[in-house]
């Protein structure tokens, strides 16, 4: 018929006002105001109140410089996981903080001085320190606004800062525990130091970039060798890549069970034009044309390779070894003894276990300044430090050699082959090769802060030992120690266990417990997220030095300590402590620097007896301290946090230091979990850097996109390993969120004018709509996992897969039809619409820890409320579900689609123009006809021995567009459709 009539508004279709459009950097500022207006973080805490809680401790970063992509993933993951576990009905409350001393903060500051042509050192401290205070603070300003924008749920209004004086004083308490139970030392050791920024650095605060030194063979000639004397006149050949560490040499190390060879070499006469003909009667008796060499067996070849890559010189090698063990005694000279003092004294060979032949020539020389092997091999023959390089990197004015000493020993100049150091050693004969070409690029550690290369250096430090068995000392002075002198003590005892650990976890408190033995067996009690992260940090906390807590810096809390000047012990008196506390708490950390300090020891102790230490504490011993202030001070003593959650650096940073801090003054770990991510990089999978100029501003891409664009990003990656971000990546994520945002739409519009008189029991529900409430229990079971064992790409993938999935391309797809054309009335479009209402409120709690905007968006567009938030819900009580179901809907599903991709021929031939044209033939029926037709959106079904597809030759009804077979006409309705209108 040609005048059909139009039933086009007799179908209920879906209405809402909710946009398709996000338009998120515009929306999202206004939804965190109204979270400020309604106090929504305060509320929630109010409601929680008494439950069970879960605290996540917020790990500080540097208050210093707008925040970066790092920033924006570490913070939006710990939101997630607050909001979800806020979501199942804990009280979850989130405390952020920020680390507000330290170097890099400092050399802000100094970077201005620099620029105004002012030298730091001649500031009054305290004025210094109270820029680096105004500058923590304006940062902390700026960072917060940024954070919040990303939609960080927390107490903004009372963040923690490291800084406030009350954490000073806290800070200085948790040191003054290790002191008083002699947990601490002062000792010179090597520590990695800057010669740039003129301080000790942590292992966190140190970076590796590939470098190219130059290498270097030096001979040492054998004067004295009691069980070899064979060898005397000959040289022991050490090869090293740091060649500025050769004017502090002060012994040779062999390896016991090395063999060696005695060589013959030969070569042109060195030149002797070197300008310094004012020893030539010294440097003639060094000069020969043939030399014997001691050196590995089994590095001879390589050693060759490098002293005569041509091959064409003499390299005669003996056939008879020398076992390592016989070196012992042997005495050698420095090349350099021609300068006398320090240089003439004898070079001992002493026997080292870390001696391999995996490179180099089997014999290394020791420069106990310089290495932690050479000061504890040499300490234990008697060889002290000489401290011949200063702060800034240079050689003392009164050391001998090298001549020129305006030169840093990072300085290229210095170590070039043709510098200073090479040139004194190839005019005495003692050079016998040096490199400095690709072939010796290696890694080498470098400052973070200043990009510069670091040294090891040997200077008086605080430590706080690994090893050592101590227990407090009940009162007055202890045990300590003076400057360059390491304790020796036979105090024994367990450390101080004053907040055991719950069910009395881990810590056996045996006598003589050492720190490392604590942290390891916390680590083994504590849970590792992903597991295999314990593996990372027990290997750390295995091997790692004695930890140096001592600075030479001005801005952050001072080592509050007074040595005396007799005994070289510090003093541990109680009354004193409790002194320097009251005035840290009243005046913060710069109250040392302005104290009376006669008045803080009190009656009992002459300040004239007493040195005022002025270190300052490693800016790691601060932020290990930070659960003492943030979690014990808010929430009670001997609480500790459920979670610690940063990046894969913090195993050797932020995780380590609270775990060392705690093991030592609580006897245990100061979490119960820890979760590590990995790094953000570009979407070539390369770090960013603003020279490669592939750096991706979370904060343009807020301004863009929104931060729900930015948070689904963080939830889709496999964040424990490190991922990208780019373009093409938030493209993707893009696609992700349109279409879990048109799912939200749809659902809005399907439940228009949906109220509980509609509702229909489970039990009266149609099988497809218990399927999918089946489905939807199945989906809170993994959601509820993934969000306990902190798996938010697993979430997310679970929740979209979902949406998209189950719902968009099937259960919407096939009860559209029973949403427009039934009636109001019809069991099926209430069971359907019941559905969708269990539906809306289960995946908006679901999606709200991750798209904490779009989810209340969504939650206001159908329950709008000026004091209320979608983020005040619990995890959502689903119905019960009843008996089982009769079909396998698996087998239906895979069979809908089997038939879906018969039918696409059809379709692109034109032969049908809708799946509803097409009459279908199936081998099995599951189902009834009736009712796959309907799931499989046909004209009818029926059993055959194929899948088979014809055009139906039935009418289409005018108002569903069903082809069946009591529709006589094109246009005219179906019985459905006439019962709906009343015709």
């Amino acid at each position: 018929m040609s005048d059909q009539t139009d039933y086009r508004d007799t179908v209920f279709l879906p209405k809402t006002d909710f946009p398709m459009k996000a338009g998120l950097a515009q929306k999202e500022p206004a939804i965190l105001e109204r979270w400020a207006k309604i106090g929504l973080y305060e509320k929630l805490r109010a409601a929680r109140a008494g439950r069970e809680r879960f605290i996540l401790h917020d790990g500080p970063p540097y208050a210093n410089g707008d925040i970066h992509m790092g920033h924006a993933m570490n913070k939006i993951l710990k939101d997630i996981v607050v909001r979800s576990q806020t979501l199942l009905g804990k009280d979850a409350p989130y405390v952020p903080g920020w680390d507000c001393h330290g170097l890099p903060i400092e050399w802000k500051v100094e970077e201005a001085y620099r620029a105004k042509k002012l030298n730091k050192d001649e500031v009054d401290p305290v004025a210094f320190r109270a820029e680096c205070r105004a500058y923590a603070e304006k940062w902390v300003a700026v960072q917060r606004a940024q954070f919040e924008r990303l939609g960080v749920m927390g107490d903004w209004s009372d963040p923690y800062l490291t800084m406030k004086f009350e954490s000073e004083a806290i800070i200085a308490g948790e040191l003054l525990k290790f002191a008083e139970s002699g947990q601490l030392y002062r000792g010179a050791k090597p520590v990695m130091w800057s010669p740039v920024e003129k301080t000790a650095l942590a292992e966190a605060e140190v970076e590796y970039e590939d470098v190219v030194s130059t290498q270097i063979d030096v001979a040492f000639e054998i004067v004295e060798a009691p069980n070899a004397p064979e060898l005397v006149g000959a040289h022991a050949v050490i090869w090293t890549t740091t060649p500025w560490t050769i004017p502090v040499n002060q012994a040779l190390a062999y390896g016991p069970e090395v063999e060696y060879v005695d060589c013959l070499i030969s070569k042109a006469v060195h030149s002797t034009d070197d300008g310094i003909d004012k020893n030539w009667d010294v440097i003639q008796r060094e000069l020969k044309s043939q030399m014997r060499i001691l050196i590995a067996k089994d590095l001879a070849q390589s050693f060759r390779n490098r002293w005569a890559p041509d091959g064409s010189s003499l390299f005669q090698v003996s056939e008879k070894t020398i076992k390592g063990s016989q070196l012992a005694g042997a005495v050698a000279r420095h090349p350099m003894h021609h300068l006398g003092g320090f240089f003439a004294k004898p070079r001992p060979f002493l026997p080292g276990d870390f001696v391999t032949t995996d490179a180099g020539t089997g014999l290394v020389h020791m420069a106990p300044d310089h290495g932690e092997d050479d000061f504890l091999l040499c300490k234990a023959h008697g060889i002290d430090p000489v401290f011949a390089v200063e702060a800034d990197g240079k050689y003392r004015a009164d050391w001998l050699w090298p001549e020129d000493k305006s030169l840093s020993v990072i300085n290229k100049k210095l170590l070039a082959p043709d510098g200073p150091i090479c040139s004194d050693l190839r005019a005495v004969g003692a050079l016998l090769s040096a490199r400095n070409d690709e072939s010796t690029r290696h890694s080498y550690p470098h400052s973070w802060r200043s990009k510069a290369p670091i040294i090891f250096r040997a200077t008086p430090q605080w430590f706080i030992p690994m090893d050592r068995s101590t227990s407090p000392s009940p009162s007055g002075e202890g045990l300590g120690v003076g400057p360059g002198r390491l304790i020796e003590t036979d105090v024994s005892g367990a450390l101080p266990h004053p907040n055991p650990s719950p069910e009395g976890e881990g810590l056996a408190r045996s006598n003589g417990a050492t720190l490392r033995g604590i942290a390891l067996d916390a680590i083994e009690h504590t849970r590792w997220v992903p597991e295999r992260s314990i593996n990372r940090i027990r290997a750390m906390v295995e091997g790692r030095p004695d930890w140096v807590i001592s600075r030479q810096r001005a801005w952050g809390v001072p080592i509050a300590l007074y040595v005396n000047r007799a005994t070289g012990d510090y003093l541990r008196d109680p009354a004193v402590n409790a002194r320097i506390l009251d005035a840290f708490r009243a005046g913060g950390a710069d109250a040392w620097f302005q104290a009376d300090h006669q008045a803080l020891l009190g009656p009992d102790h002459a300040l004239a007896d007493y040195e005022v230490i002025t270190d300052i504490l490693d800016v790691w011993f601060d932020s290990g301290s930070t659960h003492s202030f943030v979690i014990e001070k808010r929430f009670g003593e001997g609480v500790r946090a459920d979670l610690y959650l940063e990046g894969s650096d913090q195993h050797r940073g932020w995780f380590q230091s609270s775990l060392l801090e705690s093991s030592g003054t609580r006897g245990r770990a100061p979490y119960a979990a820890v979760l590590t991510h990995g790094f953000a990089l570009d979407g070539n999978g390369r770090k960013m850097s603003k020279s490669l100029g592939n750096v991706v501003d979370p904060l343009k891409i807020i301004g863009e996109s929104g931060a729900d664009i930015l948070r689904l990003w963080v939830a889709q990656t496999d964040y424990f390993e490190d991922v990208r971000i780019g373009k093409e990546v938030l493209a993707g994520t893009g696609d992700t969120y349109r279409k879990l945002r048109n799912t939200f739409r749809y659902l809005l519009g399907a439940l228009e004018g949906f109220d509980d008189a509609e509702k229909l029991p489970v039990a009266e529900m149609p099988e497809l709509e218990r399927y999918i409430l089946h489905k939807l229990a199945t989906l809170d079971a993994e959601l509820r996992a993934a969000a306990s064992d902190f798996e938010f790409n697993r979430y997310s993938r679970a929740l979209t897969d979902f949406a998209n999935e189950d719902l968009s391309a099937f259960f919407f797809d096939i009860r559209k039809d029973s949403l427009y054309c039934d009636a109001p009335s019809d069991p099926k479009r209430r069971a359907y619409r019941t559905v969708l209402d269990l539906l809306f409120h289960a995946l908006v709690r679901y999606a709200a820890p991750i798209l904490a905007f779009t989810a209340e968006e969504v939650w206001q567009a159908r329950f709008p409320s000026e004091d209320e938030s979608v983020h005040m819900l619990e995890w959502p009580l689903l119905p019960e579900l009843g008996g089982a179901l009769t079909a396998d809907w698996a087998e239906v599903r895979a069979l809908r689609v089997r038939v879906t991709e018969a039918i696409e021929p059809y379709r692109r031939e034109k032969q049908v123009r809708s799946s509803l044209e097409a009459e279908v033939t199936v081998p099995e029926l599951p189902l009834s006809g009736d009712d796959l037709a309907e799931l499989f959106i046909v004209s009818s079904v029926t059993k055959g021995d194929a899948i088979t597809v014809t055009p139906t030759d039935r009418h289409k009804c005018g108002r569903c567009w069903r082809h069946l077979p009591e529709v006589a006409e094109d246009g005219m309705l179906c019985d459905r459709c006439a019962g709906v209108l009343g015709k």
